[in-house]
């Protein structure tokens, strides 16, 4: 058994664990309905491990309030964790045995996974959340009826990105912004509608893709300065922020002038020193930190009483606080779907729960969402956020932009695959 196996058997053993002990913790009031089963398939060590771990974390601390304040309509809620290492096949496998097992909700927080399993989902009729990962066109409901991005995707947020530039960086027109992405589809997500919105708003695009998984782009930046540019967005994740990071400052390109897609975490930040990159900016879809209410509640019911997923200065950061909000989203689903009628938790009554969402901020926490059949987006929000130093001070208020932009590319991208048929 070589060492990935051996770290796979590993998670799946956690994974085990972690569902069976988030059952028996439940209160005994709970214990006499059927537990509704969430799975929660993920990348835990391979891509995508520079976020998983705190992303479960917060999920399974979420998970564990919900059941000490009532479960879903008195049921409790059964977490499965397992390990997929963003092998779609691996993906497939686990999803067939979850869905044997009952479950009624999916999450695999990984692109590859989550787009080779989306026609299933749809298939079989049960709802996945693909919280700022997956296929664009996924925020269609029509097109993926049970697929629920339920945040910006990712030209979402890179309009917000130039919006902010438009808005509070002296604007777009004749500027020069260098977008400087790893070469894989996730990289590649944002390069229509920058094209397209820099021939609205006369600014130039240039693009440098550096080559997965993005730990060496010295010849990049090197091009990049070449080219002498006004403002710079970066679009990778995990260890090869840091580095486009410090290759833009050794490129002569201030901080200020950095803007980054969500994947730019304080675990990113803590590679540089004191106020080294003071002012680099990013998306933001969830507000880092403590100061919310059900953030508080964890620490105190959960984290307090020594029943924590995980290392407790992890609560309160970006992955932990995302994962915290994608349950909090699916709960609150699953929460209207069974006030809805009467009868088990289906995944068609899970949809329509998700479908209800209106203006839901998971108490503060995110911007307002509302989902409906056509949107499964909720409206792409976000905010901008300034590295301060110690944490992301947000720059701006909630809002949207060039959603124009994003649904006309969302619909040429579904007129091409039906071409393809």
């Amino acid at each position: 058994m070589n060492h990935t196996d051996l770290a796979l058997r590993r998670r799946t053993v956690l994974g085990a664990a972690a569902a069976s002990s988030l059952g028996a913790a439940l209160p005994v009031w709970a214990q006499g309905k059927d537990p509704i089963q969430f799975a929660t398939l993920l990348d835990f060590t391979r891509v995508y491990t520079f976020l998983t771990d705190e992303y479960s974390q917060g999920q399974q601390d979420y998970i564990k309030l919900a059941n000490l304040e009532g479960g879903i309509a008195g049921h409790p809620i059964k977490m499965i964790i397992k390990d997929h290492a963003s092998y779609p096949e691996r993906g497939i496998a686990l999803y067939n045995e979850a869905k044997a097992a009952g479950a009624v909700f999916f999450d695999f927080l990984s692109s590859p996974v989550a787009n080779a399993l989306m026609p299933r989902c749809d298939e079989d009729h049960l709802p996945m959340i693909a919280f700022a990962h997956g296929r664009a066109d996924a925020a269609d409901g029509t097109a993926f009826p049970y697929v629920f991005p339920s945040a910006a995707i990712y030209r979402s947020q890179a309009a917000l990105l130039l919006n902010y530039i438009d808005e509070h960086e002296g604007g777009l027109k004749g500027k020069k912004i260098a977008f400087v992405h790893i070469d894989s589809a996730f990289g590649k997500e944002p390069i229509e509608l920058l094209e397209r919105v820099a021939k609205t708003k006369g600014f130039e695009v240039k693009l440098y893709p550096y080559p997965v998984p993005g730990t060496e782009q010295a010849a990049t930046w090197s091009e990049v300065r070449k080219n002498r540019p006004d403002k710079v967005i970066i679009w990778g994740a995990g260890p090869g922020q840091a580095v486009s990071i410090r290759g833009a400052v050794t490129n002569g390109i201030s901080p200020k002038d950095i803007h980054s897609v969500l994947w730019l975490s304080e675990s990113d930040m803590s590679a540089f020193k004191g106020n080294e990159v003071v002012g680099v900016k990013r998306v933001t879809l969830v507000h880092t930190g403590t100061n919310n209410s059900i953030l508080r509640r964890i620490l105190d019911k959960v984290v307090a009483p020594g029943n924590g997923s995980g290392d407790k200065k992890r609560v309160g950061w970006s992955g932990y606080n995302i994962g915290v909000a994608s349950m909090a989203i699916a709960v609150e689903a699953a929460r209207l779907a069974m006030k809805n009628g009467s009868g088990p938790l289906t995944g068609e009554r899970f949809k329509a729960g998700f479908e209800m969402l209106k203006n839901y901020n998971a108490e503060g926490m995110m911007p307002p969402i509302t989902i409906t059949a056509q949107d499964h987006q909720g409206g792409g929000m976000g905010i901008i956020s300034e590295w301060d130093g110690k944490q992301w001070a947000p720059k701006s208020d909630w809002a949207a932009a060039y959603q124009d932009v994003v649904w006309e590319l969302i619909k040429e991208d579904q007129a091409k695959a039906k071409a393809k048929k």
